[in-house]
């Protein structure tokens, strides 16, 4: 018998609904009647509380191919949480470069480094763009890291895609306003992003 089946099996002999279930195991009833139609399986710490619930051994819930598979899924649901705390990271750390001197200034014959905060001698309209987009790239780096654990699909294959692309952006910015050092770093980020990104896809 499937876990999916097991599950209904041992739903039904306790006289619990879907949503009762659900209650007892804080989840939505959504992601139960997906486990139940075998659309999914139950994170480790769902699977131990199924197992509590039930009195049943996590052995006893899943065939051996199942936890195969189940070990898969996990492996799978761990690094994109790996992903979305490396990329999360890495963006709100990105406000450091508010502070260093990476920022070029042309004062009479020479190019001094300075940091954003001090950076005089450019138009208006760029420094405004250089704050935007590290702002916009910190403020979802933290957006990432709050929601780690959020289980929406849409979220789960687009956020990476969209950290990458603020990335992205941040460095042609910084390429085509002349901006070699901040253009340097940026782009060694979008390397390690893209790197995990397609190792872990």
């Amino acid at each position: 018998m499937e876990f999916n089946e097991k599950l209904q099996q041992l739903r039904k002999e306790k006289n619990l609904t879907q949503e009762a279930l659900a209650q007892r195991l804080f989840v939505s009833r959504a992601t139960i009647s997906k486990w139940e139609s075998g659309r999914g399986y139950p994170s480790i710490d769902s699977l131990k509380a199924i197992s509590q619930l039930f009195d049943i051994s996590i052995d006893d819930l899943l065939s051996n191919e199942e936890l195969i598979r189940f070990a898969e899924e996990d492996k799978k649901e761990n690094m994109i949480s790996l992903r979305y705390l490396l990329y999360g990271i890495l963006d709100v750390m990105s406000v450091i470069f508010v502070f260093i001197p990476l920022f070029g200034q042309k004062k009479g014959d020479i190019i001094q480094s300075v940091s954003l905060l001090k950076l005089e001698w450019t138009e208006p309209y760029m420094r405004i763009a250089y704050f935007t987009v590290i702002g916009i790239g910190v403020l979802y780096g933290a957006i990432e890291l709050a929601l780690q654990k959020y289980q929406n699909e849409l979220w789960k294959r687009y956020s990476a895609i969209l950290s990458l692309g603020i990335t992205i952006t941040a460095t042609v910015l910084f390429i085509i306003s002349r901006q070699p050092y901040m253009a340097f770093f940026m782009f060694w980020i979008v390397i390690l992003k893209g790197v995990f990104y397609l190792k872990h896809q």
